[in-house]
């Protein structure tokens, strides 16, 4: 009895120690201001043109409101409520010039935050170089050919293991 009444003082004291550890955390930890959970990001940061990017936003504390995007890279897009979060995605036009393009993000509580979108415009090969066929890659019937004369010669390897294994042995005279 007296064991289990010395478990609950240690236990309680554990409690309580973690208790003021929580309460000095929070303490010290700065109040958040209007504004700071305001931000817009492209998802990749860096596209070819012709590809899809992603559009994620915050706009602190209006995400339940439409915002809009704005990018010379790809014109003007809303962002939807997600989550609690403003999302869209919106494709680079193919023959948008290749650079830095700034992305600006305009809420509907005033609030406002931009980040850059990388384009690149590299031209894509129509098929791949020239590089000959690689000695029997041409020849359709050769690889077959290699298989069943493979397989021919493991059939009569086994088929003279066999025989060879069960033939008697005769004695001279007998």
């Amino acid at each position: 009895m007296r064991g289990l009444t010395l478990h609950r003082r240690a236990v309680h004291a554990v409690l309580a120690m973690l208790t003021l550890v929580g309460v000095f955390v929070l303490a010290a930890a700065a109040p958040a201001r209007a504004g700071e959970n305001t931000f817009v990001e492209v998802t990749p940061n860096t596209a070819q043109a012709g590809t899809r990017v992603n559009v994620r936003a915050s706009c602190d504390n209006a995400n339940n409101q439409q915002a809009t995007v704005h990018s010379d890279a790809f014109g003007r897009v809303v962002l939807r409520p997600d989550n609690g979060f403003l999302t869209g995605a919106v494709t680079v036009p193919g023959n948008k010039q290749p650079g830095d393009y700034p992305v600006d993000l305009r809420c509907a509580n005033g609030n406002t935050a931009s980040t850059m979108l990388t384009v690149l415009n590299m031209a894509q090969p129509s098929k791949g170089p020239a590089t000959g066929g690689g000695g029997t890659a041409g020849d359709r019937g050769s690889g077959s050919l290699l298989l069943v004369g493979g397989l021919a010669v493991v059939a009569v390897a086994a088929g003279l293991g066999v025989f060879g294994g069960n033939r008697r042995r005769t004695r001279p005279g007998a």
